[in-house]
């Protein structure tokens, strides 16, 4: 493969590299790919996993719950996977989202999300708590990166397709903790995916680069006082990494790099003609990017990556790879208390009464455009009129059907047929392209409700009232992710008699425990509810 690197990528790499490291870095390329997946910690314990998962695992490094798998072996054709108890991700691009340090109950926002591994990688580490926002903004991918979100069973998010300049008045101030993933030129992706050295020569590096600068301004304003941005890209362009972080830096001042430890240095010596502007940045900077971050194939077993993490200055310690080396603890607090003071003034005052309340609040909408599933993000949110569907349905259900309130601390909101549960604290979205204001509950038909897939995905079985766990070594397992009906004993069927008398009706079906969707149950036959365009081919 090495022999159809781009010719003018390859004068680069040895401009920069050198002679001697280039070579070592080209044999890399002829070195046989890495496959990696990460535990969803979300809805099963990095030990569990572990005791249960028929695949040869090792652990990575830099995460602490990611591991590579053996290439033959395929993770995406067993029911853990249909489960949601992990995500296939290339190893290097698990370690941007553990360098941001996200913390339960703080609020993240994914800014370049799709297909959405990073997002889920974050959602695990809220545990629940806390607001996701996750925007990309091509509409063709947003369909990926909502179903990757509801694959893994995350109640927390909000999805929108959205530009990132229409974002900061809603978003002043608002996050915690916010991840660039940004778009690049690829050049780390060229072992991985051959068609990225086509892409590469179509597209300049330096049409990457203005895209970079202004997803970096834009996070700035949207960061909390005492924050920190994680920047990442795939590609080796110091015009897309050092030169972006040291602009960044000299243009906000607030802001210093968290120096990365465990992986290879950023490298300020590249901030040199003919790449990026010799004299254009100052001391400061170009001694800060020495604390960024590059992850190199030839030095691990990984694709190329840079990392840079960027903080108030005065704020943080030095950030670990291996698991993510927290900040101070006050810090932390501090960066938390600045975000939700200074949202505050964007809530509210009717959400900031929910959320001391403790309670979901309850809010049917209606409207001209209402009656089409949010997942088509078309149009922009507006206000809810103040009348529309009953949910008395949705009451009922959940009273028949969940143990505990897996609503609470959300407000449930009905965009015509169909219910969200918004995370608490959210502001206003009025003007933005919400493609799902929070997790999908599902839809008011006619007097009814229907469960959405999301739903089921996103409980526990113990949160079930009436429930039916397969063992994945059980044919009907598979069966059941094919979309065929299944016989299944009224003893199979789990339920508290004294709370659930009757086991027909709707039940949360599970593998091993773990919820994979619904089934409907009478007279000894499970009626299959597994969306068609999810079932196991």
């Amino acid at each position: 493969m090495a022999k159809q690197l781009p010719p003018l990528f390859r004068e680069k790499m040895i401009d920069l590299l050198g002679e001697e490291e280039f070579e070592r870095f080209l044999a890399s390329y002829d070195e046989p790919r890495v496959y990696g997946l990460r535990v969803n910690t979300g809805k099963v314990e990095r030990a569990e996993f572990l005791e249960k998962s028929p695949f040869h695992l090792t652990a990575i490094p830099w995460v602490s719950d990611g591991f590579y798998y053996q290439e033959g072996e395929r993770p995406g054709k067993h029911p853990y996977y249909h489960a949601g108890l992990y995500y296939i991700q290339e190893p290097s691009a698990m370690a941007p989202v553990e360098l941001l340090e996200v913390k339960p109950g703080e609020r993240v926002l994914d800014l370049c999300a799709a297909p959405g591994g990073k997002s889920t990688q974050i959602a695990a580490k809220l545990q629940g708590e806390g607001v996701l926002v996750v925007n990309d903004i091509h509409s063709d991918r947003v369909k990926a990166l909502v179903k990757n979100l509801e694959l893994l069973g995350v109640r927390n998010a909000v999805v929108l397709n959205e530009k990132p300049e229409r974002m900061l008045t809603a978003f002043q101030g608002y996050f915690d903790k916010i991840l660039i993933d940004a778009p690049c030129s690829g050049e780390g992706m060229f072992r991985k995916e051959e068609e990225m050295m086509g892409q590469w020569e179509r597209h300049s590096v330096q049409e990457f680069a203005a895209m970079q600068r202004e997803l970096l301004a834009q996070a700035a304003v949207m960061l909390a006082p005492g924050g920190r941005i994680v920047y990442s890209t795939c590609t080796f362009s110091p015009e897309e990494n050092e030169a972006q972080i040291a602009e960044f830096l000299d243009k906000h001042p607030a802001f210093d790099v968290v120096p990365i430890e465990g992986f290879s240095p950023g490298r300020p010596d590249w901030l040199r003609e003919p790449w990026c502007e010799a004299d254009g940045y100052s001391e400061r900077a170009k001694g800060a990017v020495a604390g960024t971050a590059r992850l190199w194939p030839h030095k691990l077993r990984g694709e190329g990556h840079f990392l840079a993490v960027l903080g108030s200055v005065g704020v943080g310690a030095s950030a670990g790879a291996s698991t993510g080396a927290s900040a101070s603890a006050s810090a932390s607090a501090n960066a938390s208390a600045s975000a939700r003071e200074g949202a505050s003034a964007n809530a509210s005052a009717s959400d900031r009464a929910r959320e001391g309340a403790g309670g979901a609040d309850f809010v049917a909408a209606a409207g001209k455009r209402s009656s089409r599933p949010a997942l088509r993000g078309k149009g922009r949110a507006e206000a809810p009129p103040s009348t529309g569907v009953s949910l008395e349905p949705l009451e009922a259900f959940s009273g028949e059907l969940l143990r505990s309130e897996p609503f609470a601390l959300r407000r449930l909101v009905c965009y015509g047929e169909h219910a969200y549960a918004s995370p608490a604290g959210l502001p206003e979205l009025h003007g933005l392209k919400v493609v799902r204001p929070g997790w999908y509950i599902g839809a008011l038909h006619r007097g009814r409700f229907e469960p959405s897939h999301a739903l089921a995905m996103g409980l526990r079985l113990r949160e079930a009232k009436r429930a039916l766990s397969l063992a994945s070594s059980d044919e009907r397992a598979l069966r059941y992710l094919k979309g065929e009906t299944l016989e299944v004993a009224e003893s199979e069927i789990l339920r508290d008699p004294e709370e659930t008398k009757a086991a027909k009706g709707y039940c949360l079906v599970c593998i091993d425990d773990h919820p994979v969707g619904w089934g409907k149950w009478l007279d000894g036959m499970l009626k299959n509810e597994y969306p068609p365009g999810w079932r196991w081919t």
